[in-house]
């Protein structure tokens, strides 16, 4: 059975896309709306639905954003409900169509170009209804709209759009003229786009456009006026137009017709045009393309990029006018940053001068020669920027030895244009032409501009004509003086530039994509750095005559032989029959030093230069060691140790050491690249000890740093190899560390990672990478890994603790609170045991700036031993009181209740002046219940006893006992502290329970049974704010009033 064809991918109806593309997450979002508004909806009439979505529009912002977009996404994709929607949308909408706008930005920049033909259309008809209600921010929309409009292309929905958008702007006139801006733009487009719309075909669009630019340039000049030179330039274009020359003879002529503010030509040339009028003549697309190659492709690698820009917009006829557009862009807008320019990253000047190779016509090459030199013409150092005139030079310069007609046609352009431009003020253009030179040379772009202007490869003519018109610039500079490769080294040049001396360019050719030159077509990166000047080696030939006398006969004629034959191969067969010579029995060892000495001699170019190839293959490897030097290491390798001849070889080895000590980094070198050598590289630890040095250590430190000095790429290739091969002498050593930080550049220290991370290379112990890393220091570290100093600090401190460099690992969440926080909790609870965790935690949220919660608060009290418990009474009663009190209950333990019906109470009122006396809690540590600090603040401000009478001094002063002697009141014996029901019930339980100080009254007194309703009391109220809010806590008894059934009461206050 054949399986089933898989189900096509649903085509969204807003944008369109492939089998291929995920779906987009914008159109999904606006789906989700549809789907919220049609499920409102659905089903209701036309009233009913009104309301369901002014309903759950007024829920919150959310749902009022999911209406609104639902309504949007309609109205782009249902032209029959359009009108309705936008009605809906204009009446839900409650922030001024806000939303809306915003969405229409987004999908005019992200999405314009991927919309379907009926939400396209729909779209360009919301924007026009937009503007027809006059909503705020509508220009915004108009003007990112007018940005799709690309110049030089006349298919049929680039002009279906342009025409669109003028017919809103002429359509709502009124409105355009309210926006300065929106004015300045469209005018800057369609005068842009005139010059494409020439043909027959296209004559009446082209006449629509002319009749707008007229009105507005006649109607509102100051609005164009802020458009600045570009504007002059676009006029040029179009001037040969009737309509237009009539405008353009105003402007030369008579500027107060066009505006009274207006002073003339010369004050529109001098005005810099700003960026956002350069970059609205690039569609969005188009605009991210070229800033990603000015931004992230490297030189060198940039044909394919521009392949693909050449068909994307370059591919016809009418687009030779965009490249004015381009260079302009790239030129105003495009300005790379300190860092971008010191990459590898494409340049400008490249981009640029690629776009004008692919110019095919006279007029749109001599436009964009214009455009590049544009800025150049009115150029003041004190208002423009080096930026906008640095491509053009740079073009030439770099042109020069590739392309030397692009650079010659550009100066001859720059002569002829100072008198052509504008006869009128040829001084004003040769003086901005003058100041962007001079500029150019104290920026320090280039140092010296008679190399260029002064060039052979430029015709006489052309000479003549540039030490006529610059004979500033034409005179020789100083020649170069000496420069040592050590100091040299330490130049630097402003912006990255080539800075060359009297007509010395770089070596390494400049090109505009790699179609023209082959640039790394070999994996060898092109960096268009400063190179310092090299002194020219001059090629002596090889004297040996001091030591060849010292030969026998034989090994003289060999010598001899090698001297004069200049073929590598007959040179490699000569030098066997040498290293023959030396293992044979009967060779004078004596004659060793001399013979070292003519080999050293007569090799010594071929130690010059690099080693290791470009192309690293098992071939060119190979290759590269097959030198007539080689053939010692080869004939070593092959060698048993126990061979007599081995030892010979090592001392002949250690005899031309001491005469070119690069042989050390070479015989490495061999070791590693040779398939005949495989696995040999421990020779190497023989060859040291045979060494003067007699030390593998100080030996193989010495051959790095040669390498080092010599060729830092062999030095990169050779790392893996001596870090796993001589494992005891480099994981200890930070010499050696130090040897490759300081020259390997990004690109090789990737590649170094790699082999770290694919474990062929380990450069630390782990008992030895703290020492060594400290020895190189953390500024150094900090500069090679292109990081800041506190994070190499950090990471290696870390280290240091740890035993590594990953984050510790953590039981859950990591704690809110800082140690110091947590110190300040308990600073407060100790100082007053009585604050409430709630209060604890605003006193830490204000001083730490930290929100916390209470229950935070307790736990962290927990965790240092201080809990929440009720404080323990101070004792009020003496040892006197309570047999008081048990007397009492005694005497009275017998009385009926006629007795106490009989007795006459007095009753007190409590106030309660330093908070409440409930039920307390304060912060304990265990043990801590009788500390002298804990007990509660009780303050003796009445007697707890109400019982009559409490032999209080009101009631035993004589007054009152003369007045109650008088009225023969019986009074009631009374112990100091009594409380008589708790004590009458002690009594009866005395018999088996020891005697309790303080018992509350229990249900069944008598008090209890008067049912008086208890106090309310707002002292009590204020005052429980305390430890009582942190732990469970049983609730309060109310306080009862204790009133008898005939009691007479007098309150106490």
């Amino acid at each position: 059975m054949e399986p089933a064809a898989a189900k096509a991918k649903p085509q969204g109806r807003l944008l369109l896309s492939t089998q291929l593309d995920a779906k987009d997450e914008l159109e999904e979002k606006l789906e989700r709306c549809v789907g919220i508004v049609q499920g409102l909806t659905n089903g209701l009439s036309e009233r009913e639905a009104n309301d369901a979505l002014t309903a759950n529009v007024c829920k919150g912002q959310q749902q009022h954003e999911e209406v609104c977009l639902g309504l949007f996404t309609l109205a782009l994709t249902e032209a029959a409900q359009a009108q309705r929607c936008y009605r809906d949308l204009t009446l839900l909408n409650r922030d001024g169509m806000n939303v809306i706008l915003v969405k229409i930005n987004q999908i005019l920049m992200e999405k314009f170009l991927k919309l379907h033909d009926v939400p396209r259309t729909q779209l360009v008809w919301l924007v026009r209804e937009l503007v027809k209600s006059g909503v705020i921010g509508a220009d915004g929309v108009v003007m990112t709209l007018l940005k799709q409009i690309a110049g030089g292309d006349i298919s049929t929905k680039n002009l279906w759009l342009a025409e669109n958008v003028l017919d809103i702007l002429l359509d709502q006139k009124e409105w355009v003229l309210k926006s300065g801006m929106l004015i300045a733009m469209s005018v800057y487009t369609y005068l842009r786009l005139i010059v494409d719309h020439g043909t027959p075909n296209l004559l009446i669009l082209r006449q629509k456009e002319v009749d707008y630019c007229i009105s507005m340039l006649r109607e509102k000049f100051m609005e164009c006026l802020i458009i600045g030179r570009d504007l002059v330039r676009l006029l040029q274009n179009v001037a040969r137009i009737p309509e237009m020359e009539l405008v353009w003879k105003d402007l030369l002529h008579n500027p107060a017709v066009l505006s009274p503010q207006f002073t003339g030509l010369l004050q529109l040339l001098t005005a810099r045009t700003s960026r956002k009028f350069l970059a609205c003549r690039l569609t969005p697309d188009m605009e991210t393309k070229l800033l990603f190659m000015t931004s992230r492709v490297r030189f060198g690698q940039q044909k394919r990029y521009q392949d693909w820009f050449q068909r994307q917009y370059l591919s016809t006829a009418e687009s030779q006018s965009l490249r004015c557009d381009l260079i302009r862009y790239i030129c105003g807008v495009v300005h790379p940053s300190n860092e971008v320019l010191s990459s590898d990253i494409l340049p400008r000047w490249a981009i640029i001068g690629w776009l004008l190779t692919t110019c095919t016509s006279n007029v749109a090459a001599s436009n964009a020669k214009l455009a590049l030199f544009y800025d150049w013409l009115f150029f003041n150092p004190e208002k423009d920027s080096i930026m906008n005139i640095e491509p053009a030079i740079l073009v030439m310069h770099h042109s020069m030895k590739p392309h030397p007609a692009i650079t010659a046609t550009l100066l001859d352009f720059m002569c002829r244009i100072i008198p052509h431009f504008f006869p009128p003020l040829e001084s004003q253009v040769r003086q901005g032409v003058f100041n962007s030179l001079t500029f150019i040379m104290e920026k320090r772009v280039l140092a010296h501009l008679a190399p260029l202007f002064d060039n052979p490869k430029l015709d006489r003519e052309l000479r003549s004509m540039l030490r006529e018109r610059f004979p500033e610039f034409c005179s020789s500079p100083s020649p170069p003086t000496e420069v040592k490769m050590e100091e040299a080294s330490s130049l630097e040049m402003d912006n990255h530039v080539l800075d060359k001396e009297e007509g010395c360019y770089d070596s390494t050719e400049a090109a505009f994509s790699d179609d023209e030159e082959e640039v790394n077509n070999k994996g060898k990166k092109r960096e268009f750095r400063f190179h310092p000047i090299k002194e020219a080696v001059i090629e002596e030939p090889a004297d040996i005559t001091p030591w060849i006398d010292q030969l026998d006969d034989t090994m003289k004629e060999k010598v001899l032989q090698l001297q004069k034959s200049s073929d590598t191969d007959t040179q490699c067969e000569v030098m066997q029959e040498i290293v023959d010579l030396i293992l044979e029995e009967d060779f004078d060892t004596e004659q060793m030093s001399a013979l070292a000495s003519c080999l050293s001699e007569l090799f010594k170019d071929h130690f010059r230069g690099d080693v290791l190839p470009e192309e690293i293959t098992e071939e060119s490897l190979e290759e590269s060691v097959c030198k007539p030097v080689c053939l010692v290491f080869r004939n070593l390798v092959t060698m048993q140790e126990d061979n007599s001849g081995f030892s010979v070889l090592l001392d002949m080895l250690a005899e031309l050491y001491q005469k070119q000590p690069k042989i050390g980094y070479h015989l490495l070198y061999y070791l590693k690249a040779s398939k005949a050598a495989n696995g040999k590289m421990m020779l190497y630890e023989s060859f040291a000890q045979a060494t003067a040095l007699g030390d593998l250590h100080t030996c193989l430190m010495m051959d790095m740093k040669a390498c080092q000095e010599d060729d830092v790429r062999l030095l990169c290739y050779l790392t893996p190899s001596i870090y796993s091969e001589f494992p005891d002498e480099t994981l200890r050593s930070g010499e050696l560390l130090n040897m490759i930080v300081a020259v390997i550049d990004s690109t090789q220290l990737q590649e170094l990672m790699c082999h770290v991370m694919m474990g062929t290379l380990v450069m630390f112990r782990k008992d030895s990478v703290l020492n060594i890393l400290k020895g190189l220091g953390y500024k150094k570290i900090a500069n090679t890994l292109k990081q800041s100093y506190n994070t190499v600090a950090k990471i290696i401190q870390r280290f240091s603790r740890t035993g590594s460099t990953l984050n510790r690992p953590r039981q859950g969440r990591p704690e809110k609170l800082s140690p110091c926080a947590q110190r300040h909790i308990q600073r407060l609870a100790s100082k007053n045991r009585q604050m409430s965790a709630t209060c604890i935690a605003a006193e830490v949220e204000e001083v730490e700036g930290q929100p916390v919660s209470a229950q935070t608060i307790r736990r962290t009290l927990h965790h240092i031993g201080l809990h929440g418990r009720r404080p323990r009474r101070k004792p009020l009663l003496k040892l006197m009181h309570k047999n008081a009190h048990k007397q009492f209950a005694e005497d009275k333990q017998s009385k009926n209740m006629a007795y106490w019906n009989q007795v006459l109470w007095s009753d007190e009122t409590k106030i309660n002046w330093f908070g409440s006396d409930g039920v307390k809690r304060v912060w304990q540590h265990p043990g801590e219940e009788y500390n002298h600090l804990q007990p509660s603040m009780l303050v003796k401000l009445g007697r707890r006893a109400v019982y009559q009478h409490d032999n209080d001094p009101k009631h035993t002063s004589n007054m009152t006992t003369a007045l109650l002697r008088k009225l023969k009141v019986k009074v009631m014996d009374w112990p100091g502290f009594s409380d008589l029901f708790a004590l009458a019930e002690e009594y009866e339980d005395s018999q088996s329970k020891p005697l309790k100080s303080r018992r509350k009254a229990p249900a069944t007194s008598p008090r209890s049974r008067k049912g008086a309703a208890p106090p309310t009391n707002n002292d009590e109220e204020s005052g429980s704010s305390s430890a009582s809010e942190e732990e469970d806590s049983k609730p309060k008894a109310p306080k009862r009033k204790r009133k008898g059934s005939s009691a007479v009461g007098s309150d106490s206050d």
